[in-house]
């Protein structure tokens, strides 16, 4: 499976959310979601339940969304644009871009890389 690349360069597809989506065992979601919830608690400071913890199919679909992805302000600023990557807005990079890319600066090497066609 090719690797789903978000907006914003984070690699969905090894994204724990997107993997408890796809995961067909009924007992194995249920503890992926419990942990994702812990993490995005530990890490984020969102006070989720498992239950919040919604399938999601990347943040460059109309399908299921996370509610970080749903409410995500680089997905809403590159589908304002029409932009199919922030690789390939005008603006790149943006001020939001950067602030993410001191979190996960691998998002921003992936972007390089579709800039330059890879």
């Amino acid at each position: 499976m090719p690797d789903l690349i978000a907006y914003c360069g984070l690699n969905c597809s090894g994204c724990s959310i997107y993997l408890a989506a796809l995961e067909t065992d009924k007992t194995k979601k249920q503890q992926m979601r419990t942990d994702i919830a812990k993490q995005c608690s530990e890490l984020y400071h969102l006070q989720l339940k498992p239950e919040d913890v919604t399938d999601c199919d990347g943040c460059i679909t109309n399908n299921r969304l996370f509610s970080g992805c749903m409410n995500c302000k680089i997905r809403a600023c590159a589908k304002e644009k029409g932009v199919e990557s922030c690789a390939w807005c005008p603006e790149y990079p943006c001020r939001n871009l950067m602030e993410m890319f001191n979190h996960d600066p691998d998002a921003r090497t992936r972007l390089e890389a579709i800039r330059k066609g890879n």
